[in-house]
């Protein structure tokens, strides 16, 4: 495999993979900082990051250091029929930085949402009666691939072609509180939103919004579920994204970040529920090993340290400016940034994607979201100078553009 170089290795994959993606021609084998590095020795700073999962860069030692000692332990997996000590001390890092109270661990985003949706269904039942099942989730939301998530999913263009789905999703109006009281009935058991919707266009809810929610969660005796797997885990400087607005969801779904690069997701509640999924109700065979919550303890253990979430502020904040600059400089193609901390959005009046190209041969990894919309989510690690460097390929892009 060392000896193959970008098409030899698209070649062979092209004949054995399902063709779900659509990949760039770029083959990355290693990472150093926020930079990676391709089989033909080329450099890229990356302001990708796996999609918001890279949290802590590439080689940092702790991570690296923690995940070798484990592995030379000898002991990756051993089953949830026994007690995990990384997965305890996960969970507990998990309630001090949210003021919630109990964990489940599993793989991904979508799995961690797929709980949050059997959770809903069973508290709903328990407290409001056997028909109410139902859950608002929102318009352009994006919640995962597996069919509960993707039942959540308020995009019919990923739902339609796998059609029966979960019955009993409905789809509010983001950021409109009123469209989402009207479509709140007896047998709704839920409300399900993202703080930023990510694949949605890195759209904010307001805090005004997210108050809402909440007040009509209790009016109504419902579950408040946010969806935190790609706009949690220190993203917006603060640890959840909901945290600056002062609401506190009934259950939260992670992933992303949560692992460092290492696949990770989990749900987490408290209040009213908690103790609603018992011994036999949920599982994962895999979530919650001793690699991956070694994995999750690191990164846990950063965020708890308030410089870091000081630092992705302070950057972010540093990046949102630059991104206003070109806004400013380049008014009919740049049109508006989005988004808070290290998850960023430039709405563009260009095809995102041939933007994406030309920031990918000037040696920068960026990403697309929604239609219209740059995507920045770089590891949290990363400095002004290198906002700058993004900026600056930005720059000349849009001023070689003839309109």
């Amino acid at each position: 495999m060392s000896t193959m170089n970008t098409q030899d290795i698209i070649d062979r994959g092209s004949g054995h993979t399902i063709p779900l993606y659509a990949r760039a021609p770029l083959i990355l084998c290693s990472g150093s900082g926020v930079t990676v590095n391709d089989v033909e020795g080329k450099t890229y700073l990356d302001f990708v990051a796996g999609i918001a999962v890279n949290a802590l860069g590439y080689g940092d030692a702790e991570l690296s250091e923690s995940l070798k000692k484990t592995i030379d332990d000898g002991l990756l997996h051993c089953s949830n029929l026994y007690w995990n000590p990384h997965a305890v001390e996960a969970a507990s890092l998990l309630a001090g930085l949210s003021g919630m109270d109990e964990a489940f661990f599993c793989n991904s985003g979508a799995e961690a949402n797929e709980a949050a949706i059997k959770l809903a269904h069973k508290w709903g039942r328990i407290t409001k009666g056997e028909a109410c099942t139902d859950i608002i989730a929102m318009d352009h939301s994006f919640h995962g691939r597996t069919c509960g998530a993707l039942s959540a999913t308020g995009q019919k263009k990923y739902r339609v072609a796998f059609e029966p789905l979960v019955p009993g999703f409905s789809y509010a109006m983001y950021n409109d509180l009123a469209s989402v009281e009207a479509l709140i009935t007896p047998r709704t058991c839920a409300i399900m939103v993202e703080g930023i919707q990510g694949e949605g266009g890195i759209i904010e809810a307001t805090d005004d919004f997210l108050m809402g929610l909440s007040s009509l969660a209790r009016k109504h005796g419902l579950l408040l579920i946010m969806d935190e797997v790609q706009c949690g885990m220190g993203r917006t400087g603060d640890a959840f994204s909901w945290q600056k607005s002062g609401v506190k969801p009934d259950v939260m779904t992670l992933a992303k970040g949560l692992g460092g690069g290492v696949p990770v997701g989990a749900m987490v509640v408290g209040g009213k529920a908690c103790g609603v999924l018992t011994t036999g109700d949920h599982g994962s065979t895999f979530g919650g090993n001793l690699l991956a919550m070694t994995a999750a303890c690191v990164v846990l253990r950063r965020f708890s340290n308030p410089d870091f979430l000081s630092h992705v502020r302070e950057i972010g904040s540093y990046l949102g400016s630059s991104l206003v600059a070109l806004v400013e400089d380049f008014p009919s193609i740049a049109l508006a940034v989005r988004g808070r901390g290290l998850i960023r959005g430039l709405q563009v009046a260009l095809p995102p994607g041939n933007v994406v190209t030309a920031c990918r041969e000037r040696g920068v990894l960026i990403a697309s979201a929604g239609t219209d919309v740059l995507r920045f989510v770089p590891p949290l690690v990363v400095s002004c100078g290198d906002c700058d460097v993004v900026v600056d390929a930005l720059r000349e892009i849009f001023g070689g553009v003839i309109l």
